[in-house]
């Protein structure tokens, strides 16, 4: 097994990053990641101007995939998800959807107690790890790590979480992957501009998938399958998914494409990811069973 600490950190994605591991095609690699302030918030009362936001959202890696070329895809088996004891939530003026009626930051600890999450007023909810920042480098420029996109990125979304597979582009040889950004619990949409925001250490199996008819990126889980988008609106993303997962389906399953859109409308369930990044992300949810049901062949 191999493994990678979060001194090995970049704040985007981008093909001029040097390796800072590489392994080859179907191996498994432990990587630990810093929260995502970088682990710079130590108090609850703590000025917000304190932070050095070039710092946020850092993923550790990149890893170079051995074997990996432009046109693949990069399967990435996320096989366990260990967190650490406690968590960060914030929110403020400003941030996420109710920035225009807070007057000041606020910091909350959150402490994970016996397979659930303590959040404010006491409250218990359960612990429902997932991975926020996860993607591979674009084929051209950069993209900052808080942004989401078709290479991955900042999707927060809560179907990225242990016994998934998430499915995304080789656009760069070795295609650099990274990850980030853990929490133990998130909400869909993330309205707050986080959740809860915690330190930890993935392990995954990087599997590179040749001649692969599907959209990426894509979430396999045991019981559905996902097909993400991110646009400027919340309206475009959720367009997006809905034609990328009626497209794929009509193509794979030999249908009409009127009657994969009528698949999706009568069993569907198009969901919000994220609201609060650069752009706004969405998926489009189908049962395996009724996938099953078509004979449509999953690549994983």
């Amino acid at each position: 097994m191999y493994t990678l600490d979060p001194t090995h950190i970049v704040y985007s994605f981008a093909s001029f990053h040097p390796p800072a591991l590489s392994v080859p095609a179907g191996a498994v690699v432990q990587i630990e990641t810093c929260d995502c302030f970088e682990n710079q918030i130590e108090r609850e009362d703590q000025d917000f101007g304190t932070l050095d936001w070039n710092r946020i959202n850092p993923a550790t890696g990149p890893i170079h995939v051995q074997g990996a070329m432009p046109g693949d895809v990069l399967a990435v088996h996320i096989l366990d998800i260990k967190l650490a004891k406690r968590g960060i939530m914030t929110t403020g003026p400003g941030l996420g959807v109710m920035g225009g009626h807070l007057a000041e930051n606020a910091i909350r600890f959150v402490e994970i107690e016996h397979g659930q999450v303590v959040l404010p007023g006491g409250v218990r909810a359960p612990l429902r790890p997932m991975i926020g920042v996860i993607g591979v480098a674009p084929a051209d420029g950069e993209v900052p790590c808080g942004t989401p996109g078709d290479h991955g990125g900042n999707m927060d979304c809560t179907r990225i979480a242990p016994g998934a597979v998430l499915l995304l582009p080789v656009s760069v040889q070795g295609a650099l992957f990274a990850l980030g950004d853990l929490h133990a619990a998130m909400g869909d949409g993330e309205v707050g501009v986080s959740g809860v925001e915690i330190a930890g250490r993935v392990t995954v199996r990087l599997e590179v998938i040749r001649d692969a008819a599907c959209p990426a990126p894509m979430v396999i889980s045991a019981d559905d399958v996902s097909v993400i988008a991110s646009a400027d609106t919340l309206d475009a993303a959720a367009e997006l998914a809905t034609e990328r997962a009626a497209t794929w389906i009509a193509a794979a399953a030999h249908l009409h494409l009127a009657d994969a859109t009528m698949l999706l409308s009568a069993s569907g369930r198009l969901r919000i990811c994220q609201v609060v990044d650069p752009l706004k992300t969405a998926r489009m949810e189908i049962d395996r069973g009724l996938l099953e049901q078509l004979r449509v062949e999953l690549p994983v």
